[in-house]
């Protein structure tokens, strides 16, 4: 993707926000104020009923909080015009919600066509995002929704969520309903977006795997409220509550090396031959554990084509015991 077609995130802030559906005798969200800087990616984590849903949907919109004010770069989303609020903010939800009659290309182009596009912008725009989720433009343009697996159809729906270049991505359990295999492809997959596009992307999930792996940032909820807010790495090795600790099974030492890179615990390069066991430098100390577990005494650290480094059990535990600090 080209540096003009990146999208800038914007700012998000939420200021004593408080929804109360009707004959509800308690707030489903109650009070929350957060801060989430432009490009950042957020996960809203916590079980069902929690309130992360809600709140979410508070952005664009489509609940409406009784009290408590929402901003979108500088702008009170409480005075917009929702459908024009919505054309801007994109939304991607586990039902995907693809038009069964319109094709792919169609399905993509609804958000540019309502803002009055050109025939050739909408084209063009269909086909670079196509590729962007890594679906071949000259397969799948003409394709219908019952055509597509599931991970094709999720794929789409996040195509379109970005068809306006929105600078805010909801995502509201968006892989629930894929299986595991494809429902890692397609986190992988909404990394690289983020990191490509800049754009500022609020994600639901219940799970704390995808949580971890996904975000710059965690929320944790609980009735309505945020029991704690921080980096994936720092929740779990200071989880300020009892619940958020057995929530996330912050004991388990093993997740968060998920969270730290081989170039985090490695010792540099002693001018020794590389060995056997070898991780690239961007891949997690969970996997250079593996390989320890294997029967390797050290894992050399690749970085290009070169050893960058090597791992030993005892650097594995000084970076964890430095990553607590």
């Amino acid at each position: 993707m080209t540096p003009d077609h990146r999208q800038s995130g914007a700012a998000v802030r939420l200021h004593d926000v408080a929804v109360r559906y009707p004959g509800a005798d308690r707030d489903a969200v109650g009070g929350v104020d957060l801060e989430i800087p432009a490009g950042a990616l957020v996960v809203l984590l916590g079980p069902s009923g929690c309130g992360k849903s809600t709140l979410l949907r508070t952005v664009n919109r489509l609940v409406v909080p009784y009290r408590g004010t929402i901003a979108v770069d500088g702008r009170d989303v409480t005075t917009s015009d929702p459908e024009t609020l919505r054309r801007g903010i994109g939304y991607v939800i586990q039902a995907v919600g693809l038009f069964p009659h319109l094709t792919v290309a169609q399905n993509v182009a609804i958000v540019p066509q309502l803002l009055s596009w050109s025939p050739q912008e909408i084209a063009a725009r269909v086909d670079e995002l196509l590729d962007l989720v890594r679906l071949e433009p000259a397969r799948y343009r003409s394709r219908l929704p019952r055509e597509l697996s599931g991970g094709e159809q999720q794929r789409v729906g996040v195509a379109r969520a970005l068809a306006a270049r929105p600078r805010v991505l909801l995502m509201d359990e968006p892989f629930g309903a894929v299986d595991a295999i494809v429902r890692t492809s397609l986190q992988d997959e909404t990394v690289r977006l983020h990191r490509a596009l800049g754009t500022t992307i609020l994600f639901v999930t219940h799970d704390v795997d995808e949580a971890l792996r996904l975000a710059d940032r965690i929320v944790v909820m609980k009735d309505g409220r945020v029991e704690q807010d921080g980096t994936p790495l720092r929740v779990l090795a200071k989880p300020a509550t009892a619940y958020v600790e057995a929530l996330l099974d912050a004991k388990d030492a093993v997740r968060r090396l998920s969270l730290l890179c081989a170039r985090d615990a490695m010792v540099p390069a002693d001018g020794t031959a590389p060995g056997r066991y070898q991780v690239a430098a961007n891949e997690t100390l969970r996997a250079a554990l593996s390989l320890l577990l294997e029967g390797a005494v050290r894992v050399d650290v690749i970085d290009g084509d070169r050893v960058a480094g090597a791992i030993s059990f005892d650097d594995i535990r000084a970076a964890l015991v430095a990553a607590e600090r």
